[in-house]
């Protein structure tokens, strides 16, 4: 059956601006980093996509080595594009990056323009794209010179390959130097991805402040810390969680008595707020009008739903924020 999205798909997703850019990006954007790969079923995978769209998630992030088996991840975005959105592209917005290890040799990581090229050719074979909307290089080089790198990403555009660029892991004094880079070639830097959450702050420390003077975009990832910013945990591990099922970035060690006191309290505040955790979590990101959108993953369409809801309440009074701090501070 011919998919057919839902016709109430832009009424009631919010979009905001993406920097100093013409572009607007859901306030919600999904993440391909995992249950998208080979290893998962190709059907729920689609129905997440489908699920998305339907609900004015119209940007979907991915990077060459998605999977597992890393690529997978695109080749399968790619058959979904082209068995149930092929004259939707226009309302999407594809990004897609390079910087990790991708294949052997001196040529498949890190940031020149040789690896950097090579990668988009390939992805955009994979997913049976002309372009993709926005490339990232994945994470910083520190041998690369910088200049090679930003060039890289210069002549990408230029080629027509993306039509903007992005950096992804920058602290902020890179992110200065980059920003600065691109600008002079005439290719601006369109946004910034970076982990942030509230267990991980370190975007709070001078890059925030960069990109808002620069004009730039933000859209943190794990914004849910990998789910421990939810109340999954709270009473034990589900089997069905990515602790028991891939423990490879969120394992048991990471759930100690003291982070789940943490999650607690945080669940409590949440419940005060007439949130869940994973809402409170998500719109703590968004009361900052300099993120522009959050990325979140999912494995099953109704998590996409659910977090959609954050979108209801995402101003916190000042005693509410030096609560959140207190809690994560210890105090």
């Amino acid at each position: 059956m011919t998919y057919q999205p839902s016709l109430e798909r832009y009424k009631t997703m919010q979009y905001r601006r993406c920097g100093n850019s013409g572009i607007k990006l859901p306030s919600i954007s999904l993440g391909l980093w995992h249950n998208f790969g080979n290893v998962n079923d190709f059907e729920n995978s689609r129905n997440l996509i489908r699920t998305a769209f339907d609900n004015g998630i119209n940007h979907f992030d991915l990077a060459n080595n998605y999977g597992p088996p890393p690529g997978s991840a695109e080749e399968n975005f790619g058959r979904i594009i082209k068995q149930d959105f092929k004259t939707y592209r226009d309302e999407m917005i594809i990004s897609t990056k390079a910087g990790y290890t991708m294949w052997d040799g001196p040529y498949g990581d890190w940031g020149s323009k040789k690896y950097l090229v090579s990668s988009l050719d390939q992805s955009l074979k994979r997913m049976k794209l002309d372009y993709v909307d926005i490339f990232y290089h994945h994470r910083p080089d520190p041998e690369t010179p910088l200049e090679e790198t930003m060039l890289a990403l210069d002549l990408i555009v230029r080629q027509g390959k993306a039509l903007y660029v992005g950096i992804s892991n920058y602290n902020a004094e890179q992110t200065l130097k980059a920003v600065t880079l691109l600008k002079q070639l005439g290719t601006p830097c369109l946004i910034h991805q970076p982990k942030y959450s509230m267990f991980v702050r370190d975007s709070e420390n001078g890059l925030l402040d960069v990109l808002e003077e620069q004009g730039v975009g933000c859209i943190p990832f794990s914004p849910l810390a990998q789910g421990l910013l939810t109340d999954k945990y709270l009473n034990g591990i589900p089997k069905d969680s990515r602790v028991v099922t891939s423990g490879q970035f969120l394992n048991e060690s990471h759930i100690t008595p003291e982070k789940l006191e943490i999650i607690s309290k945080l669940n409590n505040l949440a419940n005060q707020r007439g949130q869940k955790l994973a809402h409170m979590a998500l719109s703590w990101l968004l009361r900052d009008s300099r993120v522009s959108s959050v990325l979140i993953g999912s494995s099953k369409s109704e998590q996409i739903i659910d977090s959609i809801k954050a979108l209801k309440n995402t101003t916190f009074s000042d005693e509410e924020l030096q609560i959140i701090n207190n809690i994560l501070n210890n105090k």
